[in-house]
């Protein structure tokens, strides 16, 4: 709704401001944080600053344009429902953390989507949007007193308000849920395993691990699932971490016949690599991935940006490259058997499974590791 137009600009006004200097606007929304961002040439940064705080702190809320994005977000709800591998996650989520917010869609519902009406809309925004939440970062050719000046400029005098208690940490659920959808041809496996949350210690050892299940053409289930058994086109694992908690995720797309076979080997490979220390080469090759990933991700401004906010959001302080990759090179093969022998229990692991089932389905004896 922030596009719709402010009290100072309309839509077009906006639309048109940004294109006339070749520039880009975006925003975001995650599980946690939404964001609004800008890129434009070093000298267009006033004039960026100038709109995206117009958006952000002053947007109309015209009745009329929420009664009309109500039906544009209905329409990308629409195009979710018909993506298996954003239903899929969605599916995971919302059982995973049963009754907790943190297993909500962020698009919603069609029937929240429908109930949208101005006053709750800027009641949201009221609580949201102040200077407790708000962070600011940028990447690229700026000085750092220079681009501070203009944020305080524009955004100093935002009035404080009263900021709400944290919620608990929700609770996993290790649930196996089925969601039969005759349209698909492939059936959709997503399994998952509680972890801990983003700032803590042992994350270093959780992105090694996995890595080295699932994070490339050379991990264990990539090389086994697909490339020696051919049961699946994808195949990989996750690590998703947050304020307070988190959970490791596996993703295969296969078809009815090879699912047994595929949680089979899911499976063997959590079982080995809690009972058993990962070979030396293995590790230095999932170390290697990791870094080099960390380095790449890092070529653009945008993704610069980005990774400045989630340090500061998370951590409170930013981490130089080196002293993370330093923090990567120390894992040791003790660590991630200890952190899988954890997290790999039979009855910790939950499993969403979607697609044209036919009645078969999976039990928690297929889940022993």
């Amino acid at each position: 709704m922030v596009f719709k137009g402010t009290e100072e600009r309309s839509a077009e006004d906006i639309a048109c401001s940004i294109d006339a200097i070749g520039g880009h606007l975006d925003a975001f929304t995650t599980k946690e944080s939404v964001a609004f961002t800008a890129k434009v040439l070093d000298e267009r940064l006033p004039l960026a600053l100038d709109i995206v705080s117009d958006m952000t702190l002053r947007p109309a809320f015209r009745e009329e344009d929420i009664e009309k994005e109500k039906g544009v977000v209905l329409e990308e709800l629409k195009m979710d429902e018909d993506n298996p591998d954003y239903l899929i996650h969605d599916l995971f989520s919302s059982s995973f953390w049963r009754g907790h917010a943190l297993g909500r869609s962020i698009i919603g519902t069609k029937s929240s989507i429908q109930a949208f009406e101005q006053r709750q809309l800027r009641r949201f925004f009221e609580g949201a949007f102040q200077p407790a939440h708000l962070l600011v970062t940028a990447a690229g050719r700026l000085q750092h007193d220079a681009f501070v000046k203009l944020v305080d400029e524009r955004f100093g005098g935002m009035a404080p308000r009263v900021v709400e208690p944290a919620a608990p940490p929700p609770a996993p659920t290790p649930s196996i849920t089925l969601r039969d959808k005759p349209a698909l041809e492939q059936l959709h496996l997503y399994l998952g395993v509680g972890a801990h949350a983003m700032a803590d210690p042992r994350r270093f050892s959780a992105y090694v691990l996995s890595t080295l299940l699932g994070g490339g053409f050379s991990s264990r289930l990539f090389l086994k699932i697909r490339e020696r058994a051919g049961l699946a086109y994808a195949v990989y694992s996750d690590l998703n971490l947050y304020a307070d908690t988190g959970y490791l995720s596996v993703y295969a797309g296969t078809s009815l016949e090879a699912l047994p076979k595929v949680l089979e080997y899911v499976m063997r490979e959590f079982r080995d690599v809690k009972d058993n220390l990962v070979p030396a080469e293995e590790l230095r090759r999932a170390k290697d991935h990791l870094k080099g990933s960390l380095m790449l991700s890092l070529e653009s401004t945008s993704s610069r940006m980005s990774n400045l906010a989630r340090q500061e959001k998370y951590f409170e302080r930013s981490f130089s490259l080196d002293e993370v990759v330093d923090r990567i090179e120390q894992v040791t093969a003790e660590e991630v058997r200890d952190l899988a022998a954890e997290w790999f229990q039979q009855e910790r692991i939950a499993a969403a499974v979607l697609g044209d089932l036919r009645g078969v389905g999976i039990d928690r004896e297929q889940l022993a590791c």
